[in-house]
């Protein structure tokens, strides 16, 4: 047998060599390459949102999991957009990681957002961190009390948005074209929980959020649900009704649900820039699962509302592949006309 020191190095000049190493060979290879060395995990939001929160959650067991110190670098901008759009320049060496929106990076691709200089088809996958079922929320004294009151008041739904990519202005105006809602989305907020505090203050009327955000929002006084955006109830919200359940919906307006469904579905993915060598990648991969199926990372998301669903690379790719390249070129195009329209 190999003495491992050797091992290394045959590996070592075989991978020069465009060879690839045996199973074994290759992880200590690896192992070698990220011990004591500092990686970086970025996230297109700035610090304090939930994004930053759940890296600067996660990162610390990745860390161990890799032998690595990883930090979080905030790099907010155009809803994650700009960073994704770095990342994906970026050398594939295996020091840069990203906690993507997968939401927003997904919808952004699909009608061809000028800031989304990026193909999810050919980045890397370490996994999706969390999914997480979307809230209409509104503030405590809202006449809205269900989805068929938007409708029945004749006003305006003013909903608020950090960016036309967000996840939350698109989501808004999906809700809006699906039950004919006459609505505005103000876009400019510099995080969810600015838009929540805008509905305390009579500024907007309601936002479209992940449900940690939303649990947050109506823990704290601050909105109240509405309904759940998807089939399934909220694990938070588990007697809030759900969309289909709240409202005697039409097959096209199933399909407009259904599919933002789907698109939020993406939730926080793990990815790294296109090209790395597949050797790094797998070790990345399997560092990643071990990192977010520890118990104490998962209890820890639990008592903080931030829950930790690791799902696969395969799935998470072919989720996020699903949703820019499975609608026809008649739904893209309302797709696109909805998300641009918004007012």
């Amino acid at each position: 047998m190999v003495p491992m020191p050797m091992r290394k190095l045959l590996c070592a000049a075989m991978t020069a060599f465009g060879v690839m190493c045996s199973g074994a060979a290759a992880q200590d290879t690896e192992e070698a390459f990220f011990k004591g060395k500092t990686a970086r995990l970025i996230v297109g939001y700035s610090s304090g949102g939930g994004y930053d929160l759940y890296a600067r959650m996660i990162a610390p067991y990745i860390g161990k999991a890799l032998g690595a110190t990883v930090v979080v670098e905030n790099q907010p901008g155009a809803a994650g957009m700009t960073a994704l759009g770095r990342l994906y320049t970026s050398t594939p060496d295996g020091l840069q990681m990203m906690l993507a929106g997968g939401t927003a990076a997904s919808m952004a691709q699909l009608v061809g957002e000028a800031g989304a200089r990026y193909d999810l088809a050919k980045v890397g996958y370490l996994g999706l961190v969390s999914k997480s079922p979307y809230v209409w929320v509104v503030s405590p004294g809202s006449k809205i009390k269900a989805p068929a009151d938007a409708n029945k008041l004749g006003a305006r739904v003013v909903w608020g948005a950090t960016g036309p990519m967000d996840g939350l202005s698109d989501g808004a105006a999906f809700t809006c074209e699906a039950l004919s809602l006459d609505c505005k989305v103000i876009l400019g907020f510099k995080s969810t929980s600015e838009v929540a505090l805008a509905i305390g203050r009579g500024e907007v009327d309601a936002i479209y959020t992940s449900d940690p955000a939303a649990i947050n929002y109506v823990n704290t006084g601050t909105a109240r649900a509405v309904a759940t955006m998807a089939r399934t109830r909220s694990l938070f919200f588990p007697d809030l009704p759900t969309i289909f359940e709240a409202v005697p919906l039409t097959p096209d307006q199933q399909w407009w649900f259904d599919f933002r469904s789907k698109v939020d579905n993406l939730g926080r993915i793990l990815i790294v820039p296109p090209g790395m060598a597949e050797a790094r990648l797998a070790y990345l991969q399997k560092a990643v699962k071990q990192a977010l199926s520890e118990p104490a990372l998962i209890a820890e998301g639990a008592r903080t509302q931030r829950i930790v669903d690791y799902q696969d690379p395969v799935t998470t790719r072919e989720m996020a592949i699903s949703v820019v390249g499975s609608v026809t070129p008649e739904q893209k195009s309302r797709i696109k006309s909805v998300v641009e329209k918004r007012n």
